[in-house]
Formats: C-alpha cells, structure tokens, sequence
C-alpha cells in the first residue's frame, strides 16, 4: 500500500503560532525538566523550540540542539536495519529465528523474523523477568541478556495475538549481529548516522561524555529526582539510541524519500498486519498505524528511565512532529498529536469548546455499554460529573461538547449517545482508530462500598514498596485520606473495602496490606488486570 503521494495542504492548514506555546508551556513548565519540540511540513521546519531545563543542578536551561534517551523510538532504526540486510540478501523476513540464534529454544513452535517485528511471537517480555531487571545496572552482552530471558515460557502462540514485546527487538538487534557480522552499534553507525550525517545519534551510553546532553528526571513525590541508572546494553535494539530533534528529522526525510531502502520495503514497514485470525494489529514494522481525523498516521513512543519521547509522521499532508522530553512522569503523545492536528488544520475539541448540562440531564446517560468490539464500558455520573471507564482501564471524565457528544478529559477520544425511537441508548466511541458503536445493557454498574478505617491503623501503611528495583509505590497520608503514587504517576486516592484493603476509583485495581508475624505492615498486593504484584517495603 502506497502512501507517500504528495498532495496539496488544506487551505485551511495552520502554521504553529504563539497557541502551541501556550499549550507546550502548560506542560513543561519554566525551572522543571522540559522538552523540545519540532515540527516540519513539506521537508521545511516550520516550529522548533525548547522549554524548561535540562540539568536542573547545574540550572542548564533546555534548548533544541539537546540529545535525548529515545526508549522505543529506537525500535524503527531496528525494523530498517533489517530492512536493509532483507534487500543485500543476506535474511528473509519468513526466515526462522533459528537461523540466526541457533540455540533458541521455539518450544515448538515456529517463530519468524516478521513475527518479532510485529511483536505476534509470544516470546515473554524480558522487561517483566525479575533477573533482567534486577541486572539493569550492570553491562551485558547480548547472548547473555538473551539467556536469561529466552527458557521463559512462551505467552501464547506466535501469530494469535498482538502483544508489545521489547524481548522482540532484542532479538532483532542481536540478528542483525549475526547477519551482518558487525556489531548493532557498528551497524547503526556505518549504515544510517554516518550516511544521513547524524552527527548527535549514538548508540546510548551511561559512560561516554555527550556533548548537549539532556540529563533524565523522575518524580518522586512534589519533587524531582535524578532518574534511575540502566545499563544501555540492557534495552540494546528495543531502546538503547540517543539522538535530537534535527537527527530524528534527518531520519524521517531519508526514509519518505526512500534513500535508505527502497519504497517497496518501505512499503513493508507501514502495513497493517494481522494476526492469524485475520484481526488488524495497527502495527508495521517499528510504527503504530493510526489517524487523525481520517488522515494517516506512522508513530511511535518511546520511554526509559527519566525520559518520554513521541515522533510522528502525517504521510498524506508530509507533516512530521516530533518532542523529546527528560521527565518521565507524563509522555508528550497526546500533546504531539493534538500540534499535528493544529498543522494539518483538524484541531482536536478543546476545553473552551465544552458546554454545561445538568445532572439530570447527565443522568440519562449512565449505564453499562457493550460495544461491537466486545469491549465493555461503564458511564458513570460522581457528584455532578460523568466519567466513562472501560472495564480493567483508568477513568476518564467525559465533557459535554453539545447535548449528545462528550470529549474525554486530557485525552482525543469522543463518545456520543444516541436515543433511538425504542427509548434504547447506543453510544459511538471515536479515538483515532475507526470508531465503535455500543448498546446500553441492563448490566449494573460495578459499585464498591466504602468502610470507616481509623486513622492510626491508615498511619500503618504508610511508606514506600517496591514492586520491581526502580518501580515503587509510594502510599502516604493527603488531608487525612490515605493516598498512592507509584513511580513516574500522578498520585490517586484509595479507598477501604476492608480495614486491609483497598480500590482506586480512576483504574480498577485494588491493594491489600500484609503484615509479618511480628503483627508489623511488611509489604502490599496491587491486584491489576487479573494478576498479582507484591511489593515489600522498604
């Protein structure tokens, strides 16, 4: 599928202005870690700018030169490499793992090259294997990071499900070695930074002076902290590159004009696949496929320790944004997207577009839906506000554009209800993706009865539990109500079930506390998404 015709900009079409500042400022403050941003439309930079600081020790103010950890980002400059020795012959993207990692065990099965692209494989997740994690710290060889991971059971069999996978890009990052016979960083250097004069791309490292780099920052808390260290030889293919705004430019204008590969294998990259039941994925090669508006879009996010990352490109408009941020504790996604929509002239609903309806009027709403998908959400009216949860999700307040459309809060999704002529509601969810139409049911609204907890047993189970080395829940008292925030979160209240246990209302997940024999609060269970996650306090 072709996607690279070059068509004509919309009149309606708008250059970046002092509204995009307004809205990056509200997100990246002056004195905090900031951002820096890049817009370009017809291989032209129309807006690139930096705001906040990136080193707040040393009170280096941000600016757009700054190199940045780009997490997942990577995974495209992964894809392309294997791309590349696709077209020297030297591997076929049917090809068996084996072929290359001759030790793997398949359990079985047969795992492709383009399954780990497409992350179907069922390969687990290094990133959720303790002893990975535990190691982050350290340097490793690939072959040895792959041992740790590759005896863990599979997670379903390859093809049947679409499941985001960094064990996937490890791999392909360690077949690219052996097809190539160079090193992933030799590789990346000689084959697309030295080429495309990526003077500030580099395979990441915690140890190598880089000039204008942008130092990562988490949260904890009101305050920032210093990131947590890793290893760059531990996210290697799947997340390992630092880079800047003008390199990722580069890269993005060499590939459209198919000066790395050809337009055929290009092509491969931003195809929607599907799974073997013949369900869309909405992933290529290294890119989410998604929308704007009807317009395409190839995109991804990239996260790691104290840094977010976003870039994405509007084929049919030849718009591409990009932001680059050193806090963790939001992702610029959504900021990005909604500049994309503001260039290409489809601005998403804002807050000032909202009406005001009353409670009763809200009220009709409220229920359980069941969508086409078979996805079921909850429209639930709160002290005046309505708030649409799907099942096993966050919740989000829903605000009213006209008496039947609603926008959610600090999202891009949509949803409007219907009353048909048999006095049945239906409701049309609109993200970015095609949209989905469900019906109301009879179904109740799962609701959780609150009990009285004093406060010195809430004193209790106070602190700080890690879940994982670097992942901690911190709980802590806010006005009397015993309150969570897990690392790089905004903090929630929770809310007693029990004297031990308790739920949040924003996401369905819900945290006990244990005590040792000594009678002495020792750790917590975070039940969530159907699994279990113990931390022990510190």
């Amino acid at each position: 599928m072709l996607l690279l015709t070059c068509l004509i900009i919309p009149a309606q079409a708008q250059k970046p202005d002092k509204k995009l500042d307004a809205m990056i400022l509200g997100q990246y403050p002056a004195g905090e870690p900031g951002a820096t941003v890049l817009v370009a439309r017809n291989g032209e930079v129309i807006f690139r700018k930096a705001y906040g600081m990136a080193n707040l020790e040393l009170d280096v103010p941000m600016k757009p030169e700054m190199v940045f950890e780009i997490g997942s980002i990577t995974k495209q400059f992964t894809a392309v490499c294997i791309l590349m020795l696709m077209e020297q012959g030297k591997l076929s993207l049917t090809d068996d793992i084996t072929r290359f990692i001759k030790d793997y065990p398949t359990q079985g099965h047969t795992i492709t090259i383009h399954q780990l692209l497409i992350h179907t494989s069922g390969i687990k997740d290094f990133t959720s294997v303790d002893d990975v994690m535990k190691k982050g710290r350290l340097d490793y060889s690939p072959a040895e990071i792959i041992d740790i991971f590759k005896n863990q059971p599979m997670d379903f069999a390859p093809g049947s499900k679409f499941q985001y996978n960094n064990s996937a890009y490890f791999l392909l990052g360690y077949i690219i070695e052996k097809a190539s016979g160079m090193s992933y960083p030799e590789f990346l250097e000689k084959n697309i930074f030295q080429p495309l004069d990526m003077k500030n791309s580099y395979y990441g490292s915690q140890k190598k002076v880089i000039r204008n780099r942008a130092y990562g920052y988490q949260k904890d808390g009101d305050e920032f902290v210093n990131a947590e260290y890793v290893s760059m030889t531990n996210p290697y293919g799947a997340g390992a590159i630092m880079t800047n705004l003008d390199d990722l430019f580069k890269w993005n204008t060499a590939l459209h004009e198919c000066r790395l590969v050809s337009r055929e294998s290009l092509d491969k990259a931003f195809t929607n696949y599907t799974l073997n039941n013949g369900d869309n994925i909405d992933y290529g090669y290294g890119w989410f496929l998604s929308r704007i508006s009807g317009s395409p879009t190839y995109e991804h996010s990239g996260g790691i320790y104290g840094f977010r990352t976003f870039a994405l490109y509007l084929p049919e408009e030849k718009v591409f944004v990009t932001m680059l941020s050193n806090r963790d504790d939001m992702g610029p996604g959504t900021l990005s997207t909604k500049i994309a929509a503001i260039t290409i002239g489809k601005p998403f609903p804002e807050e000032k577009d909202t009406i005001h309806l009353a409670p009763d009027v809200l009220k009709k709403f409220a229920g359980t839906y069941v969508f086409e998908d078979s996805a079921i959400r909850y429209i639930i009216l709160e002290e005046d506000k309505l708030y649409s949860q799907r099942k096993e999700n966050p919740r989000y307040r829903i605000v009213p554009l006209t008496g039947q459309k609603f926008m959610y809060e600090n999202d891009l999704a949509t949803i409007e209800f219907t009353e048909r002529s048999d006095g049945a509601m239906e409701a049309v969810f609109c993200s970015r993706g095609p949209s989905a139409t469900g019906k109301r049911t009879s179904l109740e609204v799962p609701v959780k009865t609150e009990v009285e907890v004093p406060l010195e047993l809430l004193r209790e189970y106070t602190g700080e539990y890690e879940l994982q080395p670097g992942f901690i829940i911190k709980i802590f008292l806010d006005d009397g109500k015993l309150t969570e925030q897990a690392t790089g979160q905004a903090a929630f209240q929770i809310f007693p079930s029990s004297t031990t246990r308790f739920f949040l209302k924003v996401v369905e997940a819900e945290i006990e506390f244990l005590r040792n024999q000594d009678g002495k609060v020792d750790s917590l269970i975070l039940y969530q998404n159907g699994k279990e996650f113990k931390g022990l306090k510190k």
